[in-house]
């Protein structure tokens, strides 16, 4: 292959890529000045969350030192504001913060009084949590294959997969990109069904509904969850996670059960968890609230360098798309096609390029997980991504010249 590549830097402020700042043209990450380079001056990370806290350091600190002078440690006016400003943003009537994104999970599924055997259809590629509140709730995890293009569930195998003992569907909007949610909520009212959106890797993403009406993801369904894991699209310093809804009587239940079971102090009325987002994490997230479109953009745009650099290569599936939904990059996952995937990942880590597998084992070959209903072959789209998938470096700070080395150092390997 013939490349050609411009090495003047994009120029980022508030990582938004500006007019005038130079794009990769045909993409020749193989200049080999800027390989030498990258190898000498910086280690480059999956997610960079050093160089995202510098930018906006001066912010983050005073909201800490703010929370640390007001000594409203627990459920201070940081946690509250920061859940009207993220009501705000999604366009949702009510948002709950929570511990992380599994309690969000398990607290959703508590709100909606699920009996024990009571079936939750969801996707076998994805990550454990998904499945792992269900089985905690004495619920049955009912797993399904995924699409091969954007590793979002197969409506047809939702289908496939009820019976008079199913409640809810759970999409999961894996790795930056919501699911098919026209057709899983056609789905769900014909069947009379909850969905609960788990949307810990895709916060930010828009859905555009046939209809023509657009929704954040996490807030189309019965219940949304998310994360703000650190390393999220908009993460906080520690844990914390939030759930949505527009139904008033369900977000009561929800922040009830979130504390202890009770709406008024020392009365129980259910049972119920404590899992609370802190303050300190709420005043974190409040100054990278702002942040999270521009965040969202810087993502795209290398996802969109990659895309370029790897495009009509037959070793390599870049990922698909969703047509009625935006992609905001979580992840960028590759499916390799005659490529040793281990010896991949050992040329990159010579280079200094780290790399993750998301995720190498389906949930139902999964020890914890063991079923009779399953076997191996029985989701061969999920089966054949474990085996074949990569996830390269995917972040808010990374420049041209990063993008450069790891597209051609992937190259370097797949075409020799």
């Amino acid at each position: 292959m013939n490349f050609t590549y411009e090495k003047t830097a994009a120029i980022r402020t508030k990582h938004t890529i500006f007019a005038g700042a130079k794009k990769p043209i045909g993409i020749s990450p193989w200049d080999k000045t800027i390989c030498s380079k990258m190898e000498a001056v910086k280690k480059l990370q999956m997610v960079d969350l050093i160089s995202q806290y510098n930018k906006i350091k001066p912010e983050i600190d005073q909201a800490v030192q703010n929370v640390i002078t007001s000594s409203a440690y627990i459920n201070g006016p940081e946690v509250k504001t920061f859940g009207k400003e993220l009501e705000e943003y999604l366009d949702v009537k009510h948002v709950i913060p929570c511990a992380n994104g599994t309690d969000a999970l398990q607290i959703a599924m508590m709100a909606l009084n699920f009996k024990p055997g009571d079936e939750i259809i969801t996707a076998s590629f994805t990550y454990v949590a998904t499945a792992e509140v269900i089985a905690l709730l004495q619920l049955k995890p009912v797993l399904v294959d995924v699409n091969p293009d954007d590793f979002t569930i197969d409506c047809d195998a939702i289908e496939r997969a009820i019976t008079p003992r199913t409640v809810a569907i759970v999409p999961v909007h894996l790795f930056g990109q919501c699911a098919n949610m026209q057709r899983v909520m056609e789905i769900a009212n014909a069947h009379n069904l909850y969905v609960i959106e788990d949307t810990a890797q895709a916060i930010g993403a828009d859905y555009t509904m046939a209809n023509g009406i657009t929704y954040k993801a996490g807030t189309i369904g019965t219940i949304g969850t998310t994360s703000f894991f650190p390393s999220k699209n908009l993460g906080c310093m520690g844990d914390g996670g939030a759930i949505f809804t527009n139904d008033d009587q369900l977000a009561a239940r929800i922040r009830m059960i979130a504390n202890h079971g009770q709406s008024v102090q020392y009365h129980h009325d259910d049972i119920g968890v404590n899992s609370r987002l802190d303050s300190m994490q709420a005043a974190i997230l409040r100054v990278k609230l702002p942040h999270l479109n521009d965040y969202c953009q810087a993502r795209q745009y290398a996802a969109a360098y990659y895309d370029k650099a790897f495009a009509n290569n037959p070793k390599i599936k870049t990922p698909g798309r969703m047509a009625n939904s935006t992609h905001v990059f979580h992840q960028y996952t590759l499916v390799l096609n005659g490529v040793s995937r281990t010896a991949l990942r050992e040329h990159l880590e010579k280079k200094g390029i780290p790399s993750m597998i998301y995720y190498p084992i389906p949930l139902h070959m999964q020890k914890a997980y063991t079923d009779p209903r399953y076997k191996h072959g029985d989701f061969p789209v999920t089966e054949q991504l474990c085996d074949h998938v990569i996830s390269l470096p995917m972040h808010t700070e990374m420049s041209d010249e990063d993008l450069a080395y790891i597209a051609g150092s992937v190259l370097e390997f797949i075409n020799k």
